[in-house]
């Protein structure tokens, strides 16, 4: 007789440990039911990822389901392995019914991340056996600590289990002790036990690894040849013993009054099985873990090549309960040596718990490749060409990540991944797109609104944060028909000021005051003084119509929109910081006053979070490839990020440079964005740079391709990033969020405060606070002074640049300024001047031709606007920034309805506690104040610079 099917007679089942859906579907799961008396099927992480990673098998299924909507790789991997086991069990039914519910069964199990949480493993349990739907399924729970009360739990609910993961005979104990209290549970409240089956997955083969392997230490130590002998004979004894044990074990806890009142009831025994009974030693017979644990009421679940194996050349007797006392002696003897099976059975429970979770680990990384294949189109693709220094380093934060879940602990708010102070209550923007989905239906109600007010143009009034995201949104999506154009101030210059005032009509206008924490002076001014220009121009009792607020809850501009009865006002999350807020009311409110298909963004947005996701392993995950690569780049010293932007998408470097440095520049520590830069040859770039291009599709341009290649070849980190169409903003704002965190984990920083930015605002704070109290602001002396301009340095800086050879003019200074940049350094030119295109163009070719002359890194910003982004980089960030302020007097100031300082004064306020703070900070700084007009001014300043610079 086969040797598999004659186990049938000896009361033991054989189980098949693989699962594949072509082995199902082609009928090979039926041939072994007939040809073997195969009564179940097990799976597991590792059976599914080499079904799914090493063949095409299930592309055309993984193609199908995202059909009917993108799903996560982890609920995708559930959605086909759901299907799978419920074609197995359909295979199986027939047995199960034969049997009359005492076989005939599929095994799923509950993710291994979920191994140390209860709650967590009864709800995935719970859901997955609703999922299933098949009453021939067992739901894999593992015998951890935090597995027994889930098993107890799920029992008593009426579920069937499958514990895996049992080594000990006291778990094991504890375990049948869990399925006896959880059958009481389900008896109490009406349940029939009849329906409950559960097996114990003993595991033997990892015992014997083990074991052997300490034996074999303590053989080569050993000098008696009658010591090595008695050790030697232990060797692969250990396994097979203990299990003996565990099933004189059941033979009692199965037995007695207590499990007579269960069985009288219809409860089932719950079987031990033996698992992991694949051969690991070449020197044992491949069918030992079989023909040794051959038992009545018990199951062995086999690999198929262990099931070939027996059925080629197995023997069959009842070895179960053979020479226990034999095995008593086995363990006692182990003992002797001072080998412990105790530590060994925790170890291997826990490295059980590792193995599962690295098969899963390759599972899920092969499902988000396939999804990602399959979507195509539908991601933007994302190349890193990093060198292979940075190569190398990225892999190890790789495995790192992936071996510590160090992703999964991200999404799971874990403040560890950082610093451990306060990150985890600042990761609110991880799911706020999800959030934002649910509330369509009010911001298109907001939006039907705004249509039907007619209004010709809608303001954001914001900074930093809650202003950057709109602008990108203002300045890549077209006007839409019927909504208002869509503009963002985010100064306080006066000519800005009223240069906005000038380009919208005001009757028409909806303003969107745009503050986190209500208190920011900037967006309070600037609501001040249009509030004043509407009341003039619709009348007090309207105005308040064309305002609407986004907040946080409880904030002082929530309590003035209601004093002034504003027409919204819309919640941030407290959980999201400004700059992580773009997916958030501060970004989408916005977007939808102006028309923008907000379901399509969102859409197109939670395809990149499933694909930065939890379940995403790191080496999958374009979000977390992207962070380790800025991350270890900049630890390189390649810290200078250097951003390009097409033309249809010029605004996102903006974003991106407030994100990357607000968030990575403390500590001495961070990333300095450069956003705007003329992308150059590699002769004018230093070995500091990390380039990060991003077009959207069908924006080829060779001339700067070729430029990218050539930084390439010359070994600078390259990463390209090709959106499939604007439509896809949303992707690359979650991409980069998702980097920057990352980023600022192997930078060893908090990427979610900014503590310098304060600094700044508490110097200007008591700035314009003497003025409200005297009129004026506190006098300075410049260094130097001319009809042109003055030159303001602290004491320190001054007689430094003196010693440079600075003298009475400014080319001298400006001169001895830039002969202290050295390689590494970066030179930023920070202008408190009106941001139009014009002084944009001035400030740019200032620039260029430092980066030319002393081929360093630029950036061009103006104030106050970079106070709230790239302000803390300069301030908290390495001290490699080189700083020219550039001030100058107003042409014609602006009052600010209810405040005694004008914008003109707020304005200088701000340049002063900038500059300040950067003094403090012991910075090379230097302040240019232009006088008189201000084209003329700037027309000397660069006069100066490239003369300077020669």
């Amino acid at each position: 007789m086969n040797p598999v099917k004659a186990l049938e007679s000896h009361g033991q089942a054989v189980w098949l440990d693989f699962l594949a859906r072509g082995f199902v579907a082609k009928g090979d799961l039926k041939k072994l039911i007939d040809t073997d008396a195969v009564k179940g099927v097990t799976s597991n992480p590792a059976i599914f990822e080499k079904a799914i990673g090493s063949s095409d098998e299930y592309d055309a299924p993984i193609a199908q389901a995202l059909k009917s909507g993108d799903k996560s790789p982890a609920d995708l991997f559930e959605y086909i392995a759901v299907e799978d086991i419920q074609h197995a069990a359909d295979v199986l039914k027939p047995v199960y019914d034969m049997m009359k519910g005492d076989d005939g069964f599929v095994s799923l199990e509950v993710s291994p991340y979920l191994a140390n949480d209860t709650k967590g493993t009864v709800a995935e349990a719970e859901r997955l056996w609703s999922s299933v739907k098949r009453p021939n399924l067992m739901v894999k729970v593992p015998a951890t600590p935090e597995g027994l009360p889930a098993i107890q739990q799920l029992i008593g609910e009426g579920i069937s289990i499958n514990v895996t993961l049992l080594f000990a005979q006291k778990t094991y104990v504890e375990v049948a002790q869990a399925y006896l209290s959880g059958l009481e549970k389900y008896v109490a409240g009406g349940g029939d036990p009849s329906h409950v089956a559960s097996v114990a997955s003993f595991f033997v083969s990892r015992i014997d690894a083990q074991v052997d392997k300490q034996l074999d230490d303590r053989i080569a130590k050993a000098n008696d040849p009658s010591e090595k002998a008695r050790l030697k004979d232990l060797k692969g004894k250990v396994a097979i013993a203990n299990a003996k044990l565990a099933y004189q074990e059941y033979l009692e806890l199965f037995a007695g009054p207590r499990w007579e009142k269960l069985k009288a009831k219809g409860a089932k025994p719950q079987r031990l099985l033996w698992a992991s009974t694949g051969v690991k030693s070449k020197d044992y017979r491949d069918t030992l873990y079989v023909e040794e644990l051959i038992g009545k009421n018990t199951v062995n679940t086999v690999p198929p090549a262990t099931l070939d194996a027996f059925r080629d050349h197995g023997e069959v007797r009842d070895s179960l309960e053979e020479n226990v006392e034999d095995a008593k002696k086995v363990l006692a003897d182990l003992a002797k040596t001072g080998i412990s099976l105790d530590a060994i059975t925790t170890h291997l429970v826990e490295d059980g718990v590792k193995l599962f979770a690295d098969a899963a680990d390759k599972l899920y990384g092969a499902v988000a490749h396939k999804r990602a294949t399959s979507l195509g189109g539908g991601i933007g693709a994302q190349k890193l060409a990093l060198g292979d220094g940075i190569t190398k380093k990225v892999a190890t934060s790789t495995e790192e990540w992936r071996s510590q879940a160090k992703i999964r602990r991200l999404w799971h708010k874990d403040k560890s991944v950082w610093t451990g102070s306060d990150e985890d209550k600042w990761l609110g923007w991880l799911n706020s797109a999800f959030g934002e989905k649910a509330k369509l239906a009010d911001y298109n109600d907001f939006a039907n609104w705004v249509k039907a007010q007619g209004f010709t143009d809608a303001v954001v009034l914001g900074m930093g944060g809650s202003s950057l995201g709109p602008e990108v949104l203002a300045q890549t999506f077209a006007k839409v028909s019927g909504f208002p154009k869509l503009h963002v101030l985010d100064s306080t210059d006066p000519a800005q000021v009223r240069a906005m005032g000038a380009a919208v009509k005001i009757a028409t206008t909806l303003f969107i005051v745009s503050s986190k924490s209500g208190g920011t002076t900037e967006p309070n001014v600037m609501k001040n003084y249009f509030f004043e220009e509407v009341t003039k121009a619709v009348g007090a009792d309207k105005a308040g119509g064309h305002f609407v607020a986004i907040t946080d809850p409880g904030s002082s501009l929530e309590k003035v929109a209601k004093t002034q009865k504003f027409a919204r006002i819309f919640h941030g999350d407290p959980t999201i910081g400004g700059r992580y807020s773009v997916l958030s009311p501060f970004g989408l409110v916005p977007a939808a006053a102006a028309g923008v298909d907000l379901a399509k963004l969102l859409d197109l947005t939670l395809s990149m979070v499933r694909s930065c996701g939890p379940d995403v392993p790191p080496a999958e995950n374009p979000g977390v490839q992207l962070g380790l690569a800025m991350g270890n780049a900049g630890l390189d010293g390649r810290d200078k990020v250097t951003i390009l932007s097409s033309k249809k998408i010029a605004d996102f470097g903006a974003w991106a440079e407030q994100l990357i440095a607000e968030s990575t520049g403390k500590d001495g520590k961070g990333l300095i964005p450069i956003d705007g830069e003329t992308l150059g040859e590699p002769s004018v770039y230093g070995t500091d740079r990390f380039f990060i291009d991003l077009r959207t599709s069908g924006e080829d341009d060779k001339g700067h391709d070729d430029k990218l290649d050539a930084l390439e070849k010359a070994g600078h980190p390259v990463a390209r990033i090709v959106m499939p169409s604007i439509d896809h903003l949303g992707q690359e704002f979650f991409r980069f969020e998702i980097a920057t965190a990352v980023a600022g984990s192997i930078l060893g920083i908090n990427p979610f405060n900014q503590p310098d930015v304060e600094a700044a605002k508490i110097k200007t704070r008591e700035l314009t606070e003497s003025f409200e109290k005297t009129g004026a602001l506190p006098p300075e002396t410049p260094v130097v002074s001319s009809k042109e301009a003055d030159l303001y340095t602290d004491d320190s800086n001054a007689e430094l640049l003196k010693k440079a050879g600075a003298n009475s003019d400014l080319t001298s200074w400006l001169k001895a300024h830039f002969r202290r940049v050295t390689p590494g350094d970066y030179v930023a030119l920070l202008a408190y001047v009106e941001r139009d295109g014009a002084h944009i163009d001035t400030l740019q070719q200032m620039r260029m031709a430092v980066r030319d002359k002393k081929k360093v890194a630029t950036c061009a910003e103006f104030g106050p606007r970079f106070l709230h982004s790239t302000g803390q980089a300069y301030k908290g960030g390495p001290d490699t920034g080189v700083f020219l302020q550039i001030t100058a007097d107003d042409a014609k100031d602006l009052a600010i309805p209810d405040y005694r300082a004008s914008f003109g004064v707020i304005k200088a306020a701000q340049a002063r506690g900038d500059f300040g703070v950067l003094t403090d900070r012991n910075r090379r700084a230097l302040r240019v104040h232009l006088k008189g007009d201000l084209k003329a001014g700037l027309a000397v300043l660069d006069k100066a610079i490239t003369a300077a610079l020669n």
